[in-house]
């Protein structure tokens, strides 16, 4: 499989899905989009189908197109971005099963090669940062939106290129992108910095319940449905949480469990030397080695002490 095999297949459709994972972070918005707008300047007129999104990538170029679901029961072409398993896409994976031909562009080292034509490189910080690559060798024009959408991708997936994946590539494509027109400061605010109220008010929660475990080298909280209809919290309300305490000095590894129905939803980060995505795996979940998740059915103290018995043989 080439690039070559990957553009002649998107020449060649007439109805294209663009799709991305559930709960979708920046990589997964700002790459979806950037292909969808890229597509359309391209004459082709694709559906991006992402049924639910946090409100802080309201701002990005291409939203008001997004479809919850689509009454196109068989596409031409499925694209899959920054989804390293089909079970990832989850209540709308009928598209991408469905559709003649499937792509997938990803970044994750645990992508399950799922697509008939796989794109992946796990040395890559983000999924938006292959893209860059992807729409110049498709001799895509990258434009100003565009450029915001893959710039967002970037800096959300590298953590305002601070996490150890970060390349000199990472930098200069970032700084590629500014000659698009793109306003970095702006962008960096909207995602990592500006927070809605019900956002700031379970972080606040969060952080009152967090417990350091093992000598303070792993920390734990949670948050229940009860505490998100208190605050009317919003998709992505959640979002940032397990990187707080990821944060505080000492830590390692922070622990958060969001309550889903019949359990927990864990998202796992790390620091220095603990691969998360390893951890993530033995509950069949996965992700990069300092940032993963994975799904539990149980109580609250039954998953808590499956996950820390598991980093603790890691620790």
């Amino acid at each position: 499989m080439t690039l070559d095999d990957i553009s002649l297949e998107i020449d060649k459709a007439n109805t294209i899905a663009i799709l991305t994972h559930e709960n979708p972070d920046g990589d997964a918005m700002g790459s979806s989009l950037a292909m969808y707008l890229a597509l359309k300047n391209c004459g082709k007129n694709p559906d991006v189908i992402i049924p639910e999104y946090s409100r802080t990538f309201k701002f990005l170029p291409g939203t008001e197109n997004i479809k919850k679901e689509s009454d196109i029961e068989k596409y031409d072409l499925a694209i899959a971005l920054d989804v390293a398993d089909i079970k990832r896409l989850n209540g709308f994976s009928q598209y991408f099963e469905n559709a003649k031909t499937t792509i997938s562009i990803d970044h994750h080292s645990i992508n399950t090669m799922f697509a008939d034509y796989n794109f992946v490189n796990p040395a890559s910080p983000a999924c938006a940062q292959i893209l860059v690559f992807v729409l110049e060798y498709f001799k895509m024009e990258i434009t100003k939106d565009i450029g915001m959408c893959l710039l967002t991708g970037i800096i959300t997936d590298t953590g305002g290129f601070k996490y150890p994946g970060v390349t000199a590539e990472t930098f200069e494509f970032a700084a590629w992108l500014l000659t698009t027109g793109v306003n970095v400061s702006d962008v960096y605010k909207r995602v990592l910095q500006i927070k809605t109220k019900s956002n700031f008010e379970l972080s606040r929660i969060a952080m009152n319940r967090i417990e350091f475990l093992e000598d303070g080298k792993v920390t734990f909280t949670y948050m229940t449905k009860e505490d998100e209809k208190s605050v009317n919290a919003e998709e992505g309300a959640h979002d940032g949480i397990a990187e707080m305490a990821r944060d505080i000095e000492g830590v390692e590894v922070s622990v958060f469990l969001r309550e889903t129905d019949g359990g927990f939803k864990a998202s796992l980060r790390s620091n220095e030397y603990i691969n998360v995505a390893d951890v993530a795996l033995m509950f069949g979940g996965g992700g990069h080695t300092r940032a993963a998740g994975c799904k539990l059915q149980g109580s609250l103290d039954q998953i808590k002490q499956k996950i820390i018995t598991e980093i603790k043989k890691v620790l």
